[in-house]
Order: C-alpha cells, then structure tokens, then sequence
C-alpha cells in the first residue's frame, strides 16, 4: 500500500457556498467579530498586565486562556476571509495540515486551561486559608505549562496519524479551513482508527473535564450557599458565574460538534458549529468577563480614569 500513497498538492475549502452579494456581506460581518475578538481578548490582557490588582492566579490563566482564544480564532479565521474574497479558495496540503495541528492545539488548550480555572476557583472558595500554597506562583506557572505542553503533544498525535494515510483525492473539502474531520474525507484509505483515536481525545479532552467542572462547582456552590455575608456571596457568585457560561459555551458547543452522531449535523451545520466555536465564542467572552466580573469592571474604570486627564 505504501507505493501508492501520494500527497494531494492542494484543497481546495469550498467554505459558504453562497452568492457574490451575500459573501461581500459575510466578509464585513466576520471580520468585525474577529476585530472585535482580537480587541476584547488585547483589552483583557492590557488590564491584566497593567492593573497590579489582577495579577494572581484566577487572572494569570484568563491570561492564557486570552492568548489561545486569539490564537485559535487567527489560525482559521484569516483564511476563511480571503476565501470569501477570492475564487480561487485553494490551501495547499501542508499548511492545511499545520492549520489542522494549530486548530488541535489551540481547542485542547482552551479546554484544559478552563478546568484549571476550575480547580482555581473551587480552592479559592473552599480552602481559602489554604489558597497561597496551593496554588502558588509555582504550581500555577507548572500547571499552565503543562496544559499547553499536553495539549500540542495530542495534537501531534492526531497529526501523525492523519499523514499516514494516502491522500489521492477528492481535492475538495466542504469546510471553510481545514478542520480534523474533513480532511479525513479527503483520505483514500480506512479512517476508523484516526476515529477511534478523535474519540477516545473526545473523552479525554471534553467528557473528563466536564466532569471535574462540574464536581468543583457543586463543591463550590455549597461553600457560597454556607457565606454568611450578602456581599461575599454576591462576589463569589459574580467571579464564579462569569467562567461557567464561558465553560458551558467551549464544551457544549465541542461535545455536539465530535461527540454526537455524524447523522444529527451535517457539514452545513458543522460548518455553522465550527464557525461559533471558531468565533462567536472567543467574541462573546471579553463582553461575559467584563459585564459580569466585578473586578475587571473595576480595573477598566481605574484605566479609563487614568487616560481621561491625557
């Protein structure tokens, strides 16, 4: 088998298959979203690094989690508006395939970053006598290491096994950037163990975290409802709240795109899901950490009130 096996040159992404007057329109709306993505994310990484006031572990991995939001959102993206532009909306294989390993990378990341936040806020709540040690500026640095470290290894992973397999048509890839299953389809040969593979990262990757999410915020949700004190509570509540609707928005959103059946979404609705992952979400966090986060408020006045007098 291996004689055979060749490299397809190029995919061509065959994207939104709409018309002319409707791409121009789907241009200018999503780079607005991926504008403001990029300002949101800028913004909450500017209050972190200026404002003394965030620099503790809870604000220390929604840096990162900014970092990668970014970094995900710009690895699929760009193209994806170029394509919109263009008729010629070819990618050729090898960065289709690095597009492939920074998308893996970048989604792991998120997700692995947002259950350390979760252990964060769960030893905050409920061992806060204990907080300084626990999570110290040294276990914070190892913990947020090795969740990138793990998460671009598994994504290398995926990668190895995806070029293994004999690429020799057909070209074309109904996505809009060069997501894990479809370029399976490109493939000329059994795909069932790269499935088995996607799957058991699925579980892995999404339905243990959930799981260790969830079980840290029933702990934390029974040491709020013991506070005494209204305010305590209400700010417990405000810190918490604001990272379970981002959590609820990543892991919902990644279980229904890999982890139901191929039969209850098409690639027209996987396209529409990947797109909200890819966008939508990353766009809605700033306005969640902000609206709901009383410290950040309170960092972005004191910005602002540092640069009206200028």
């Amino acid at each position: 088998m291996g004689g055979n096996q060749m490299l397809i040159s190029e995919v061509t992404l065959l994207g939104f298959q709409v018309d002319s007057a409707l791409e121009y329109f789907l241009f200018g709306l999503f780079f607005l979203f991926y504008a403001f993505t990029l300002l949101g994310k800028g913004a909450i990484l500017g209050l972190i690094c200026l404002d003394l006031r965030l620099h503790t572990p809870m604000y220390f991995f929604l840096s990162h989690l900014a970092v990668v939001a970014m970094l995900y959102a710009s690895n699929n993206v760009p193209k994806m508006l170029v394509n919109l532009l263009s008729k010629k909306r070819t990618i050729l294989f090898v960065p289709c395939i690095m597009q492939t390993f920074f998308y893996l990378a970048f989604a792991h990341t998120e997700h692995l970053i947002l259950v350390v936040m979760s252990y964060e806020r769960y030893v905050a709540i409920c061992h806060p006598l204990h907080y300084t040690v626990i999570m110290s500026w040294k276990v914070c640095i190892t913990l947020a290491a090795t969740t990138w470290a793990f998460s671009f290894l598994l994504a290398l992973v995926h990668v190895v096994l995806i070029l293994r397999l004999p690429f020799c048509g057909p070209h074309q890839s109904n996505h809009f950037f060069c997501e894990i299953l479809s370029v399976l389809g490109l493939a000329c040969a059994d795909t069932r163990l790269n499935q088995v593979v996607i799957f058991a990262a699925c579980v892995f990757i999404l339905v243990g975290p959930v799981c260790l999410v969830l079980v840290c915020y029933i702990c934390i949700l029974s040491a709020i409802l013991r506070i005494q004190s209204g305010e305590g509570r209400r700010k417990a509540f405000s810190t918490c709240s604001s990272h379970l609707c981002v959590v609820g928005l990543f892991f919902g959103n990644a279980i229904v795109m890999y982890m139901t059946p191929k039969s209850s979404h098409p690639e027209e609705q996987q396209k529409v899901l990947s797109l909200f992952y890819s966008l939508f979400n990353s766009m809605l966090n700033p306005l969640i950490y902000s609206l709901r986060n009383a410290e950040v408020k309170g960092a972005l006045r004191r910005a602002l009130g540092k640069v009206r007098p200028m």
